[in-house]
């Protein structure tokens, strides 16, 4: 069947993603832990004119058993921390069945993308990032790079802007939180992937609608993404949620330690989970990506993308990507978002270039 499969699909992006791909006339099953908030999101859907049933699974066991007792076309995964349930839910996928993703963790994007030879050989496709989180840096770097040499060092620097709903933070955001912090840093230089600080490489610049930003360092998937995309032995990954003050930034690798210790990380996971976040619009109108590259020739390159809220770029990403493989428009492997279907992708999902003369 075409069914497009949505796990996680009460949450902020899953509604987004549910709603989009409706629209489209795309059926649609949409997979959580809770039947009376699955009803309610189903009914919202069939509201709207589209079709949709629901499959109520209380784990990442219970979601892999039932991929296995039916073949969707495409699976979108919306459940962090991704390094714990990208490999269950992508071993899970029968045959022919492709894989979608939001994450922007390194370890995962990265277990993902070495799947290629497998998905080949199992005939489907999957896709890591599909999201704010890898798309918007990346599509940046594909544009700059558009017909030139492999690059020789690239920086990137994610700016999202996302306004939050009331409610608990709950443990995905929890655990991909500790996670990333508990992994330390790290950049690529010389071709290898080496440690770094933690929010270090601190840049201050000028966004260019002229509001000043800053953003340091952090080893996001775009850092994969981008030297994969540019070719280059040097990459810096960025954003500027990381935090940047000196006293921040000089705790933080006592704190990668601390949390990188089982017992803590899982009791700070388990009490950040409990924290209520107020309803709050997003800081800035949109939310903005940069890349600068940087050639052995001595030329130098800088670019941007602009989207709005970062969740609803993420939500409008995943169901394009979801949608485009839906329609046997991808081909079989393990894909970053940009490298499957280019960087036009992001101007589907509503983003907009901002790019030098001489850049198409």
């Amino acid at each position: 069947m075409r069914e497009i499969w949505i796990l996680g699909a009460t949450g902020r992006t899953g509604r987004s993603i549910a709603a989009l791909l409706a629209a489209e006339g795309e059926p649609l099953v949409l997979v959580g832990r809770d039947a009376g908030r699955l009803g309610a999101a189903a009914g919202a859907v069939t509201a709207a004119g589209g079709t949709a049933r629901t499959v109520v699974a209380g784990s990442v066991e219970e979601t892999a058993a039932a991929l296995r007792r039916e073949t969707p076309a495409v699976v979108v995964n919306t459940i962090g921390p991704f390094a714990e349930t990208a490999p269950p839910i992508v071993r899970a996928c029968p045959p022919g069945t492709h894989y979608v993703d939001l994450t922007n963790e390194l370890r995962s994007v990265t277990a993902t993308l070495d799947l290629h030879g497998a998905a080949v050989a199992a005939g489907q496709t999957l896709v890591a990032g599909a999201g704010f989180g890898v798309l918007a840096t990346e599509s940046v770097v594909l544009r700059l790079c558009g017909g030139r040499p492999p690059a020789e060092r690239v920086r990137v620097d994610a700016l999202a802007a996302v306004g939050t709903e009331p409610g608990l933070m709950g443990y995905a955001l929890a655990a991909a939180l500790v996670d990333g912090v508990a992994a330390g840093g790290g950049r690529y230089a010389d071709g290898r992937f080496v440690r770094a600080r933690l929010g270090g490489d601190v840049e201050r610049f000028a966004l260019p609608d002229g509001t000043a930003v800053s953003s340091g360092s952090v080893p996001s998937g775009e850092l994969e993404a981008a030297r994969r995309a540019s070719g280059a032995d040097s990459v810096v990954a960025a954003s500027g949620a990381i935090p940047t003050g000196r006293a921040v930034r000089a705790v933080l690798p006592l704190a990668s330690l601390l949390l990188a210790r089982p017992v803590l990380g899982r009791a700070a996971k388990r009490r950040l989970a409990r924290v209520k976040l107020p309803e709050r619009p997003a800081a800035r109108e949109f939310s903005w990506a940069r890349a600068r590259v940087g050639w052995a020739d001595g030329s130098v390159r800088e670019g941007w993308l602009r989207a709005g809220d970062g969740m609803d770029f993420t939500a409008a990403v995943a169901a394009e990507t979801a949608g485009r493989l839906a329609r046997g428009e991808g081909r079989a492997g393990a894909f970053t978002p940009g490298a499957l279907f280019g960087a036009g992708l992001a101007e589907s999902a509503g983003g907009s270039f901002v790019m030098p003369s001489g850049v198409s």
